[in-house]
């Protein structure tokens, strides 16, 4: 019988060194994760490295080398449907990237183990590890430090609500302005703005400007008779 001939004790003693080194290492990262509580805690990264490992292995033992690359490479691909059931989206925000990312992590360090490359699984594990713990304070360190607002693209508008018969008036003292000041328009756009105004939108090319000159633009825009109201307004939003 062909599951007879398959039983040899040196194969099997490799199988078992292995599997328990893709254990105890998807354990090591398993455990920093429930420590921390997370989605994929112990349980989940052992069964993520054992279940590389097993997949490895089989493919070593029944095709050698070769046929453990390809299934390797299969694993790399597989383990993304379930880093994907780990991410979430909450009001705009995505969670658990680093969450899936660790379990691609374990399933590298069962890969590994399956291949008999234990040294390598257990380097592997270690920086799985010095990345979700060391990394820390880093992170913390620089999500707490306040944006640099001259790092950030701002987009700048200026907005003119002005009498609907008058607009043609007022769109070109707004282009001459705007020409004045050296801030060009990108993208003008006219809105109706109740039933005898409209409301211009005039998109600065420029993502850095100056206030001061800015506020003295609309002090003239809003000296125009035709117009109603001139303001601008910075926006880091898309």
């Amino acid at each position: 019988m062909e599951a007879l001939h398959n039983i040899r004790l040196e194969s099997l003693i490799d199988t078992l060194v292995s599997l328990t080194a893709a254990f105890v290492l998807g354990g090591l990262i398993g455990l920093e994760r429930q420590y921390r509580q997370r989605t994929a805690g112990l349980r989940t990264n052992v069964l993520v490295a054992v279940g590389a490992a097993v997949f490895v292995d089989m493919a070593n033992r029944l095709h050698g080398h070769e046929g453990a690359v390809h299934v390797a490479a299969y694993v790399v691909s597989g383990i993304g449907f379930l880093g994907a059931g780990v991410i979430m989206r909450e009001d705009g925000n995505v969670r658990g990237l680093n969450t899936a990312a660790t379990l691609w992590g374990s399933a590298a360090v069962g890969a590994a183990a399956g291949a008999d490359l234990v040294l390598e699984a257990m380097l592997a594990t270690c920086f799985v590890l010095a990345a979700n713990t060391l990394l820390r304070p880093i992170v913390n360190t620089i999500n707490r430090k306040p944006l640099d607002d001259e790092s950030v693209e701002v987009t700048n508008t200026v907005y003119v609500i002005a009498a609907r018969a008058h607009q043609k008036v007022v769109l070109a003292s707004l282009e001459d302005e705007l020409a004045h000041c050296s801030y060009p328009a990108r993208d003008l756009e006219i809105h109706a703005f109740g039933q005898e105004e409209v409301e211009i939108e005039a998109v600065l090319a420029a993502t850095s400007v100056d206030g001061e000159v800015m506020d003295a633009l609309v002090q003239r825009l809003t000296a125009v008779p035709a117009v109603r109201q001139a303001f601008w307004s910075p926006s880091t939003s898309e």
